[in-house]
């Protein structure tokens, strides 16, 4: 079946935004129309294709199984064709863009992102800044960074800024593979063992600490704080240590079998991962492209 030649461009890149964040207003408002002709150009493209693309489901809109099928080939269509375009000006290709990216992103999410954005506008620089969410939060506001991946910012630091839900995750407990202790009671093993905790400004601090108060154990005090792989992984696979981290940090470890879960049981121990950007400021090439390959990324993790 060939597309129906009155499907545009802006119906395409309508239906993506409206697949990554789920809403009509929110894409009305960042594209600076009104929700009534969004709407319209959303039901223009499912008359166009002849099958449903969302279902509604409580106050969010929901791809269909087609409309999950049509995001992967329309994505990649738009990916090729902005690459195309960036390829017909050389010249103009050398611009930046700058990134902050928090433990929770950097590991799995944002590594396979940027390689498919490079792949798309080779001409692109990326300039990655990891460090503690305040840090990068100071370096949004003050316009040194585009936009920062990972944990949604409290309410009262989001002045200025817009937040863009990528996906949920947990944080969790992990030990190294074969902890003697694996098998006990969560709270002899946490009085028993080293704890690492993440640094008291770290967003997940407060949900872990709330945790080890529903065991009984708010005055718990942990040997380590760190959000950082490299020195995490280090003491696990060292000691009987246990740590209370991101999965995203520690998801390659899990995999390769040289971390074990151990189950907490606490569904509150999980929070929004997304896109955090300044309201106003100037446009950014490749910006647009870059988070939307973030959606793609996140819909697959």
């Amino acid at each position: 079946m060939i597309m129906h030649p009155g499907i545009k461009l802006r119906h395409i890149r309508a239906f993506l935004d409206i697949a990554a964040e789920g809403s009509l207003s929110s894409v009305a408002r960042r594209q600076g129309i009104s929700q009534p002709a969004l709407s319209r150009t959303l039901a223009e493209m499912e008359d166009l294709l002849a099958v449903p693309l969302f279902r509604r489901e409580k106050r969010r809109l929901v791809l269909t199984e087609e409309g999950a099928v049509f995001r992967r080939h329309a994505s990649l269509g738009l990916q090729a064709l902005e690459a195309g375009a960036a390829a017909l000006r050389p010249g103009a290709g050398g611009g930046t863009i700058r990134v902050g990216i928090l433990p929770t992103a950097a590991t799995r999410l944002f590594p396979r992102v940027a390689l498919r954005f490079r792949a798309a506008q080779p001409d692109t620089l990326l300039k990655i800044e990891t460090g503690p969410h305040s840090y990068l939060l100071g370096l949004l506001r003050e316009g040194q960074i585009d936009l920062m991946i990972g944990r949604m910012p409290v309410a009262g630091d989001m002045a200025g800024l817009a937040f863009e839900h990528l996906y949920e995750e947990e944080v969790v407990l992990v030990a190294r593979a074969g902890h003697p202790m694996q098998a006990q009671p969560l709270p002899a093993i946490l009085q028993s063992v080293p704890l690492i905790l993440p640094p008291e400004g770290a967003l997940i601090r407060r949900a872990v600490d709330d945790y080890l108060a529903s065991l009984g154990l708010p005055t718990l005090r942990p040997a380590f704080e760190t959000v950082a792989l490299a020195v995490g992984r280090g003491i696990l696979a060292e000691s009987h240590a246990v740590w209370f981290i991101s999965r995203g940090v520690i998801a390659d470890e899990l995999d390769r079998g040289a971390m074990t879960l151990l189950p907490t049981g606490a569904r509150f121990l999980s929070g929004s991962v997304g896109i955090t950007r300044r309201q106003a400021g100037p446009a950014v090439a490749g910006l647009d492209l870059l988070m939307r390959l973030c959606q793609d990324g996140a819909a697959q993790h």
